[in-house]
């Protein structure tokens, strides 16, 4: 064969081989166009996928094509209808959790029942609604920038706070944390928000359970096994499961057997375990379940809840302990079966809450609630609940108790020399001694100040009085080292049985701190009993009442001021002195007026003085800056009483000097009085008002001078402006001789030392006389004026 015929039949075997391969592409292209036209008709209908592809079976390859075709359409509409289902969880879910839960775009998609309840609205009504107009208005800002700023991916915050603002205008404050996630098919924020808990509200908090709230609302009615079977098996089910996986509370889900197919990344963190890591294991594989109370091992509750079907919840009863950490945690755990399309028991879902940081801060704020932050002790409120339990008790005859009020003596020097570090220091000391001497039975409380409570329940009179006296000898046989001094201190006591006969909590802390009184009137280391038949005798005369009466005037400002003028007994003599003395009255709750003796006696009593008089100065000084009060020219000033319980206050000296700073009134127009048995009773005190407030300018007058023992002895020490004579000695003096005697002889004293003298209580003419021919520098009494009430403005009211 010639070369040029072989090349032609090559050339020829090409063609036709080139030939058969077009016809066949043809017709492949024209079948798979066909495979094409058929997948479009299907995507032009609504809804998820349907139908089958169909193709000439003489076709192997694009049979293979359209089997993969209909694979793939048969699963896409599996997905779609899980995908349909799984939202339904994650809605139970949200609507469980402790978190506000939200999805938002431009406006609010979803909203738990949680964040409904903050607002007090139904949550339908929150759709549609910008959670900015939601929040108070200088938050405002804040959320819209956030919201707008994650939703284009930019950076911002993704946790802060905010107040809502409810639709009955309460307010709630809230965590919130900011997360961009798909839903229904384009990015929105998923928002959750944690209240933050108010010390005033963790007891209301505390009180429902989680596991009540769970029981009561639904979650464990039975949840569609295919909306777990959706969010878990596909991608198509990532909408739901990225918000589930931004919750903060645990999910776990099991099958049937009790086995673990889903954790949520709070699970997670939670257990200690990574899903791979707990997937296939039961629950008490990966955690323990004990009972706080007594470290019992609690029954498997996935296991009950797949058994009988009802939802198992743990409460607030349950510590969970990781077997991959060992830690362990204070949680609240609820069970509930997941059932499948025929109605059957298909997995069960756990919920679990951490609860170890809100009952950290739970039993932390009752400790403070109770307690006194400095010694440690039962402070006075908890005290006070306490003994009205065994007043209830004591009442009924069930038993009899011992109620102890308890004084430090000579607490004050230590504060005074060494400061408030070493009087804090000093009561933690005293507070140990006091624990060490009662039974462990008995109540310790730290009442205020230096005062002390002791409750000894079941304890008969006798063995009380045994154990307060060996207190007291505790108490002075301490010695107390502070840097290189040594200070010895002191304790009263005063005790009340609590019997059938005893009358109100009140009544009987009333009456032990009445015997304390007694017993350090009568010298340190003293134990005074006020029986329960002296107290019910009190209350038969209205005594112990008292203290109510006080209590309640000072609150409801029922005192007024009255005053009364002083004038020179000579119009010639110098005007430089007094014009007028200020009176305090109360008026009970009736407005009457009650007589000065009766409820100053009392306030001294219930140490109450201390509060008047500070009502006094305030009132008085405020007077006569608004010039409710005139002291009058050339030198004259106003006078005003200070107990001798207000004078052994160590802060009223820095009260003072406040008030004075306050008011602006100049010092020199005022005088302050005080009482020969006042200043006697604390020198020392007195030393100090007196030196650092008449430095100051202000002035001082000894009242009620003569009436004491100790007035000659002490004169000398204090640089006091005037004497007032007790009016026992002026009442009579122009017939009386004898207290023309003793007038005459203080007039001479008073001059020695170069003060000037007072005359009160002059209520004739005869004595007014007598006075002026005496040489008496002011009288002050009836015969002047009688005192008249203030009429303060109503600022000052």
């Amino acid at each position: 064969m010639s070369p040029l015929v072989l090349l032609c039949l090559v050339l020829a075997i090409v063609a036709i081989v080139l030939l058969v391969m077009y016809f066949m592409q043809r017709r492949e292209l024209t079948g798979l166009g066909h495979v094409t036209s058929q997948i479009e008709s299907m995507l032009s209908r609504p809804g998820p996928p349907s139908g089958r592809v169909y193709v000439d079976e003489s076709e192997p390859r694009l049979m293979d094509l359209s089997q993969n075709v209909n694979q793939l359409i048969s699963r896409a509409g599996q997905l779609a209808e899980r995908y349909k289902a799984s939202p339904k969880l994650f809605t139970l879910l949200a609507d469980h959790s402790h978190e506000s839960v939200l999805v938002h775009r431009k406006v609010i998609l979803f909203a738990n029942q949680q964040f409904a309840s903050l607002l007090g609205i139904e949550r339908e009504k929150l759709l549609g609604r910008n959670l900015a107009d939601l929040v108070a208005p200088e938050f405002s800002d804040l959320v819209a920038d956030v919201i707008a700023k994650q939703l284009e991916e930019q950076p911002t915050a993704e946790r802060f706070e905010v107040e809502i603002v409810g639709f009955q205008a309460q307010v709630s404050r809230l965590e919130l944390s900011v997360r961009r996630i798909d839903y229904e098919g384009a990015p929105a924020l998923l928002i959750t928000g944690v209240e933050m808990i108010q010390t005033s509200q963790v007891k209301a908090l505390a009180e429902p359970t989680y596991a009540q709230e769970l029981a009561e609302s639904g979650l464990h009615s039975q949840l569609d096994l295919q909306s777990i079977e959706g969010h878990r098996a596909s991608a198509a089910a990532r909408v739901p499961s990225m918000a589930l996986d931004s919750l903060g509370e645990a999910i776990i889900t099991t099958d049937v057997d009790g086995q673990i197919d889903y954790l949520n990344p709070a699970a997670e963190r939670l257990t200690g375990s990574t899903l791979g890591q707990a997937r296939g294991k039961a629950l008490g594989d990966i955690i323990v379940l004990v009972d706080p109370n007594d470290a019992r091992a609690l029954t498997d509750p996935v296991s009950q809840a797949l058994a009988t079907g009802a939802p198992v919840s743990l409460s607030r009863r349950a510590i969970m302990i990781s077997r991959s950490e060992g830690d362990d945690r204070a949680i609240e755990l609820s069970v509930s079966a997941m059932r499948g399309p025929g109605g059957e028991v298909a997995g069960a879902a756990v919920l679990i809450h951490d609860v170890t940081e809100l009952r950290g801060v739970s039993r932390q704020l009752s400790y403070q609630a109770t307690h006194d932050a400095l010694t440690g002790l039962i402070n006075r409120r908890e005290f006070e609940r306490r003994l009205e339990e065994a007043v209830l008790t004591a009442r009924r005859g069930e038993s009899t108790h011992v109620l102890c009020f308890v004084d430090l003596d000579r607490f004050k020097a230590v504060n005074d020399t060494s400061g408030h570090l070493a009087g804090d220091a000093l009561l933690r000391d005293v507070a140990r001694q006091l624990r060490e001497a009662v039974r462990d039975s008995d109540t310790v409380a730290r009442l205020g100040g230096d005062e002390f409570g002791l409750l000894l329940v079941g304890c008969p009179l006798d063995k009380a009085r045994q154990i307060a006296n060996d207190l007291c000898r505790r108490v002075s046989e301490f010695r107390f080292v502070w840097k290189d001094r040594v200070f010895q201190i002191g304790a009263s006591v005063g005790l009340v049985e609590l019997a059938r006969e005893s009358g109100s909590p009140d009544d009987s802390l009333a009456a032990a701190d009445s015997a304390c009184y007694m017993a350090k009137r009568q010298g340190t280391g003293q134990v005074i009993v006020y029986s329960a038949r002296d107290e019910a005798l009190a209350r038969t005369t209205g005594d112990i009442h008292w203290l109510q009466k006080l209590q309640s005037a000072l609150k409801d400002q029922r005192f007024e001021l009255y005053l009364q003028p002083i004038v020179p007994a000579l119009a010639a003599s110098s005007g430089d002195g007094p014009s007028m003395e200020v009176f305090v009255r109360m008026r009970d709750e009736a407005g009457r007026e009650i007589a000065a003796a009766d409820f100053i006696r009392a306030a001294e009593r219930y140490r109450l003085m201390g509060l008047i008089d500070r009502w006094v100065i305030e009132k008085t000084l405020d007077a006569i800056a608004t010039r409710a009060i005139d002291p009058g020219g050339g030198g004259r000033c106003v006078s005003i009483n200070v107990s001798g319980q207000t004078l052994g206050d160590t802060q009223f000296l820095e009260f003072v000097v406040d008030c004075l700073d306050r008011s602006g009134v100049p010092p020199s127009q005022v005088c302050f009085e005080m009482t020969e048995t006042a200043v006697v009773a604390n020198l020392d005190h007195a030393r100090r008002f007196v030196g650092v407030l008449h430095g100051m300018g202000c002035r001082f007058a000894l009242d009620d001078f003569g009436s004491g023992l100790g007035s000659f002895s002490n004169l000398r020490n204090l640089p006091m402006d005037y004497v007032k004579i007790d009016g026992s000695f002026t009442r009579n003096l122009g017939t009386d001789t004898v207290n023309q005697a003793m007038v005459t002889a203080m007039i001479k004293l008073a001059r020695t030392l170069n003060f000037k003298v007072i005359a009160e209580q002059v209520e004739d003419g005869a004595a007014l006389d007598t006075a002026r021919r005496m040489g008496i520098d002011f009288v002050q009494g009836y015969i002047i004026a009688r005192p008249q009430k203030l009429m303060l403005p109503a600022v000052a009211a």
